[in-house]
Formats: C-alpha cells, structure tokens, sequence
C-alpha cells in the first residue's frame, strides 16, 4: 500500500483530479490512500518525515514534532503510556528514552497508524497498542506505566474550556489510573483557567514559531515551576519566580517597541520577562492577542516575538494613516490590531492605497492612535 500512497501523492503534486487517481489505485482502499497522501502533502511542515500514515482527523490533532521532541527531552520517562494516542508522535517521542510505552486508542484506524509511525520512528519494539477505550478498566489493568500522559479531543462548541468536556476527560483518566501512579501529564486548552484545575503541578504555555501552541500541564512529581513558558524552536524558557520584586511600569510609546509572545503573557510571566532582559522595558498594550512593552534602549532578546524601532504616530483612521505612509516612502503596510477578519483587508486596501515606496510599515493601535514602526531586521 505504501507504493500506491507515494503514487497519489505525486499525482495529487501533478494536478491530476480524484478520477485518474482512482483510476491507478485498488478500489477498495482509494478513499483511504488519496486521503493519507492528501494528509501528507499537507503535514510537510509539520514533521521531519514525508512517509506517515495519518488521515486529515489524525493531522489536525497530531502533535507537532518540535514540541513532541522537547517534551519528550523534558520528561525522559521511563514508562510511559499515551491514553488517547491518535497516530501516536508524541508517544513515539516518549518512546525514544523509554524503556516501555503503552499506545492506547478506541479509533482502530488511527492506532494502525500509531503502528506504521512507531515503525517508521524505529520505536516499535518498545510500544504496546492496546485498541480500546483508555477508561474501560480490561484496558486499565494492563498499563503499569510511571507516567501517564493525555492529550484529548477538545470539541469545537465548547462555550468555555473545562476538564469535563475533554475527551476523555481528565477528571476521569486521573480517577482511572491514580492508583498507578501520581505522575499524569495532561495536555490542555491554553484559554482554560488555571483555578479550574484541582491538583498541584506545572502549568507549561507552549509558543511554536511565534504563536501560542498549547497548554502541558505537570503533575506535581514532574513540575519544575509553578508556571512556565517556552518559546520553541529556541527552548527559550521562563519560569515563575514569586520572589521577584515587582518591576512592570506603564509608559506612553518610546523609540523601540516589543511583542512579547502570548504564551508569556498567559503564563503571568511578564514581570519575570523583565526582570530577564539586559535593558529596562515598560508596558505599553495588554490586549488578548497582543502584548507591547516599549524602551527608550534597543534590546535583543529571545524571548522577543519581534522587535520594532517607532517612526512615528498619527491618529488611528485609514486617511491619516495612509497620508503618513505616503510622505514617508512606504509600499506596504501591515496592521498589527485587533481588528474582524473581515474589515481586515478593507482596512488594509485603504491604507496601503497609492503607496509607490520601498519599505514596510507595521502598524499597532494604542487608544485612538496609530504606532507606525518597522520592524528591526528588515
């Protein structure tokens, strides 16, 4: 099957439609081929391998593979069992410092491809697939694992995140398996509220490529702080220091300007942010999907998302927006606010209209005015 999943795959990169591709493949398993190929070309980013069996369903919940690697480098289990394993990554990076895993999964499809992954990954030999629902207590009662991890299923109309609602649930898969163990790592909703959870441990806010990725929470025998935040690839790493004296200070727009990635700001970790920098930073925006500090000093840091130099501000309205960018050989513009995605681009049109220039502005909101930057690197 693997020589039919290449060939749709190279026939999907050609163009061909789905009734030529049919056409070169068994009628019995076409659906099931086009759609692992499709999967493919779509995970290219995703993980370091081109040849992985997943269907879309699979992809989408798969944890990405640098994040998979650095928790897998963090935890180094000795056993270790994935009770909701989907096409099983994350597990197979478990594996690779385990002495024994255990892939357990109701979906029989998906645990054949935890299978074929665990064999590509050379890990196999070291994994137990158990097909079958992870509470059921016959399933139970064959893991003897030290630690237990769990990334469930979050469905799309949740109005707000809550352990009861993940599948499986945590609340549940701690009750199933506590007399175990006490090591459990859960992976959670980064919008859920720490009180909501009832154990002591580690909450671990992931930011992969410059964006919030996910939440890892660790039970009290595998935490290492009380929060934590972790800017991937870099492994730049903060952690909560409740001794730190307070040195957050709130000013209008300096010279420079400074995004700091989500994940630091949802870990409560900017004063340890600052405390962290060579230079002295102050607040200037804290918006749910932005944060700016601002310095009169230009900083480099890893823990920046980006960093910008101020080259002037206007009122926040398209015309004067637009009219500043113009007189300041400016051809583009991109709008770092908190705006609908669909008054976006209409927005956008508007006040990049006639620019004939070479540079490229960022521009934020602050209150009623518009920060025009550049970004520092460009």
């Amino acid at each position: 099957m693997e020589d039919y999943i290449e060939l749709a795959v190279e026939m999907i990169r050609k163009g061909y439609d789905d009734r030529k591709i049919r056409s070169k493949l068994p009628r019995e398993k076409a659906d099931e081929i086009i759609e692992i190929a499709r999967a493919r070309i779509k995970a290219r980013d995703k993980f370091s391998r081109t040849d992985l069996w997943m269907d879309m369903d699979g992809l989408r919940y798969a944890t990405h593979e640098v994040v998979a690697k650095y928790r897998a480098q963090r935890v180094k289990p000795k056993s270790i069992a994935d009770v909701s394993c989907g096409i099983g990554i994350q597990l197979i990076f478990f594996a690779k410092y385990a002495r024994e895993a255990y892939a357990i999964d109701i979906d029989e499809r998906k645990l054949f491809y935890a299978e074929k992954n665990a064999e590509k990954y050379g890990v196999y030999e070291k994994i137990r697939f158990i097909h079958g629902d992870s509470l059921n207590r016959e399933v139970i009662e064959q893991v003897d694992a030290d630690v237990i991890f769990s990334d469930p299923a979050r469905p799309p109309e949740m109005p707000e995140r809550r352990l009861e609602d993940l599948l499986p649930s945590p609340l549940k898969v701690y009750e199933a398996y506590r007399h175990k163990t006490d090591a459990f790592i859960f992976d959670l909703p980064p919008q859920i509220r720490r009180e909501k959870i009832p154990w002591k441990g580690e909450f671990e806010y992931i930011d992969l490529f410059g964006a919030l990725n996910r939440l890892t929470f660790y039970f009290e025998p595998l935490a290492k702080a009380e929060r934590s935040a972790v800017l991937l690839p870099a492994k730049a790493r903060l952690e909560s220091n409740p001794d730190l004296e307070n040195i957050i200070e709130w000013r209008e727009p300096l010279e420079y300007i400074y995004e700091i990635p989500q994940a630091i700001d949802y870990a409560d970790l900017i004063n340890e942010l600052f405390h962290k920098v060579n230079g002295t930073l102050y607040m200037l925006l804290r918006e749910k999907r932005r944060v700016l500090a601002t310095s009169s000093e230009k900083i480099k840091s890893e823990y920046f998302k980006r960093a910008y130099i101020l080259t002037g501000i206007t009122k926040f309205h398209p015309l004067r927006i637009n009219d500043f960018l113009r007189k300041n050989d400016y051809g583009r513009a991109t709008l770092r606010v908190s705006i609908a995605d669909n008054a976006y681009w209409s927005f956008r049109r508007k006040i990049e209209n006639g620019l004939k220039g070479e540079k490229r502005a960022f521009v934020f909101q602050y209150r009623d005015k518009a920060i025009i930057t550049e970004a520092i690197g460009d």
